[in-house]
């Protein structure tokens, strides 16, 4: 098999036309000369003179061609080497081998912009990643940890250095990077014990998949709500619980007084009676408290089954028998949850709106529809309206004499548990306050 043969270099190319160019007027040239009737010496003079001229321009033509070429290959070279401060000469617009310079050096100027934008970036990235209290962690598609804050490096008991490299099985994070995302786990690592928030989400660089890890201790954060929830639970168990036991202690005592007098009186036995009968009151009303307490901390998780949103309203309406609740229809929809749990959050919200209409006499009107994928089911009364809605939801708060301040958290906690929400507020332009239950609801 013969050799296939190269193709002539670009710049052979440009020297051969340029001499192709020039051979018709140097063999005319040369013709007409030795035609001539001029001496030997002449003629070779003037022909090596010819000859010359001939190559020379061919020679000049070729570098005319060939250096600016060269010189545009060396400024991409040194712009994709990320040198941006070279600059080419004889940039300007009015010529075309001008132009592709002068486009070479705003591309130059472009790129130097750009780069300093993501040097600045980077570096502040890398302050903020490196102040921040939470451990930041990259791991490439082996698992092999490429990234790590100072957080991370607290966290794992070892500079960034002999982290690097290492997979997430050696460094104890294999977990991490499998199960949900976000979620809560209890986990002990050489810097630390606790509790820790996980985040993990993904990302490529180079075209390779990475995976990118946050663990957030929340242990400190935890026990401080935990702290200022049983403080505020003692508060107010407390404060139950006394103004109960004080008119039990003080008829009590007055009661035992009544024993040293002799004889007894039928006065006495109607104090006695009148004094058991308020002790009978405040422990019912006691038991009654600790009973809807017990009800809270103790609200099982939905045991889901379908519920038709239509019968679901209607059948609660109908329980309010203070006055008429009115029913405005809507999207026929059915929810996959605990019909139980349900009914008793909405028969709370709807005894709530018929107590605040029944002080002004207005009305109660429960309507639903569907918002951006959800169902929003609206209890609208026209009550006085809500004082303050700070503490609506705080356990055992009451703006209601003899309320025990359960029904509204029980409410949100149900709510809650089936991925939805609940708020209060009060109306726009009309009188009294408007719950909204917002619950997931299929297409």
């Amino acid at each position: 098999m013969s050799e296939r043969r190269r193709p002539l270099r670009y710049e052979r190319r440009i020297l051969l036309l340029a001499l192709l160019a020039g051979l018709p007027g140097s063999a005319l040239g040369l013709v007409l000369l030795w035609r001539s009737a001029a001496g030997a010496d002449t003629i070779w003079t003037l022909t090596l003179l010819v000859v010359g001229v001939w190559v020379g321009a061919a020679f000049a033509l070729r570098e005319r061609v060939i250096r600016p070429l060269q010189t545009l290959s060396n400024l991409l070279g040194a712009l994709r080497e990320g040198d941006f401060s070279i600059r080419a000469r004889g940039a300007r617009t009015d010529d075309a081998l001008g132009l592709a310079l002068f486009e070479v050096n705003a591309l130059g100027a472009t790129l130097r912009g750009q780069r300093l934008g993501a040097m600045e970036a980077t570096a502040l990235l890398r302050t903020v990643m490196g102040e921040i209290d939470v451990a930041v962690l990259a791991f490439d598609g082996s698992r092999s940890l490429r990234l790590a804050n100072r957080a991370a490096e607290r966290l794992l008991g070892a500079p960034a250095p002999r982290l690097l490299g290492r997979t997430a099985e050696e460094l104890g994070l294999g977990g991490c990077l499998a199960g949900p995302a976000p979620r809560t786990l209890d986990a002990t690592f050489p810097g630390g014990r606790g509790r820790w928030e996980l985040r993990r989400s993904t990302f490529r660089q180079g075209g390779l998949p990475h995976h990118l890890v946050v663990l957030a201790d929340v242990s400190r954060a935890l026990r401080e709500e935990e702290r200022e929830a049983w403080q505020r639970l003692i508060r107010v168990l407390g404060h139950e619980i006394n103004n109960s036991l004080a008119p039990i202690q003080s008829i009590a005592g007055s009661l035992s007084d009544g024993l040293r007098h002799e004889p007894v009186d039928e006065q006495w036995l109607d104090d006695v009676r009148q004094g058991l009968a308020v002790i009978q009151s405040r422990s019912g009303a006691l038991a009654r408290f600790m009973a809807a307490y017990a009800r809270l901390a103790r609200l099982p998780p939905p045991r889901r089954g379908p519920v038709e949103v239509d019968g679901w309203v209607r059948r609660v309406a109908a329980l309010e028998t203070r006055l008429a609740v009115a029913v405005r229809c809507g999207p026929e929809i059915t929810l996959h949850a605990d019909g139980d749990q349900l009914d008793q959050l909405l028969i709370n919200l709807v005894r709530n709106a018929a107590d605040a209409a029944l002080e002004t006499g207005g009305a109660v009107v429960i309507e639903w529809d569907r918002r951006d994928g959800a169902l929003e089911v609206r209890v609208l009364d026209g009550g006085p309206g809500l004082p303050e809605s700070a503490n609506l939801f705080v356990p055992f708060f009451t703006t209601k004499p003899g309320g025990s301040g359960i029904g509204l958290a029980l409410c949100r906690q149900i709510a809650e548990a089936h991925g939805g929400s609940l708020t209060l507020e009060n109306r726009s332009g009309d009188a009294g306050c408007i719950a909204r239950l917002r619950l997931p609801a299929p297409e």
